[in-house]
């Protein structure tokens, strides 16, 4: 995710940037468009629309060689659809970031009985880094650029960020530069290159902050719940022992498996049991309503 999140950024600050490199560099004026369709949406690694004077351009970054549906399918799909939609050419460009052999990354067209349909594929690794280095919001995708020397390539892009000179544009490109580097890189040789504490002040470190910041959160609160329901039911357990006796296996197992609302309305009916066979009519009652 961190990886979408960080090209997603880059083209979506950038366009202009990404448009020139992609088509020509005498795009002029480029538009951000929505990422999702006015139809039911496909989901993808990370996707962008950008439109110029003439086309639109589709442009999705991919870091596993497999997609669900078919990467060929879903750029056929959405070229039908922004076809219709805008009505002007659609320029389709894949990027693959992670160096991979799947036959995957070397297809660049969908093939049937009746449809032909092509669209490109720039395989990061197999670029020259010299005309990613030569615009700052190129930069990040330098990391995983062609290079007989990729440690000396990182080197470099570290030094190119390092001579941005405004600090927020500085920090926020180091912050994309680091993530992408992780695809090809030990995350120990990244921080000795970049400074911790400007990767700190981009807005791709904070976003991956707050995202661990939630999923722990939401670990800790189903963790909280799930002992809370754990306690609720050994109390309960130990309730209907006092009520009607010792519980066989067959019949704890099946309370311990009751979920939260069926324990609190059991915790309230065996107030009234008195013997095991008030327990089992219970249990068959909600199993039949």
């Amino acid at each position: 995710m961190n990886y979408d999140n960080a090209c997603k950024y880059l083209v979506e600050q950038y366009p202009l940037e990404f448009t020139r490199w992609l088509l020509t560099p005498e795009v002029g004026e480029v538009e951000l468009l929505k990422t999702e369709l006015s139809q039911e949406p496909i989901r993808a690694d990370a996707l962008t629309f950008l439109r110029t004077a003439n086309q639109i351009v589709h442009l999705e970054f991919q870091t596993l060689p497999t997609s669900n549906p078919p990467l060929p399918l879903r750029m056929l799909d959405y070229s039908v659809r922004l076809k219709r939609q805008f009505g002007c050419v659609v320029e389709q460009v894949v990027l693959f970031l992670k160096e991979t052999a799947a036959k995957s990354a070397f297809v660049s067209q969908y093939e049937d009985e009746t449809t032909v349909h092509r669209y490109r594929v720039i395989r990061l690794w197999e670029e020259d880094p010299a005309p990613l280095l030569r615009s700052p919001a190129l930069i990040p995708l330098a990391t995983l650029a062609r290079s007989e020397t990729p440690v000396a390539l990182l080197q470099v892009v570290a030094e190119e960020v390092a001579k941005i000179e405004d600090n927020r544009r500085r920090s926020n490109l180091a912050g994309c530069s680091e993530v992408l580097a992780g695809l090809r890189f030990e995350k120990a040789l990244i921080q000795r290159l970049f400074r911790e504490d400007v990767m700190k002040e981009s807005v791709i470190y904070q976003d991956i902050l707050q995202q661990g910041l939630q999923q722990g959160l939401q670990q800790g609160l189903q963790q909280g719940l799930q002992q809370g329901l754990q306690q609720e039911i050994a109390l309960v357990t130990r309730q209907l022992i006092r009520q009607v006796g010792s519980l066989p296996p067959e019949l704890q197992s099946q309370v311990q498996a009751l979920p939260q609302e069926q324990i609190e309305r059991l915790g309230e009916a065996l107030l009234d049991f008195s013997q095991i066979t008030d327990l089992i009519n219970w249990l068959e009652q909600l199993r039949f309503n």
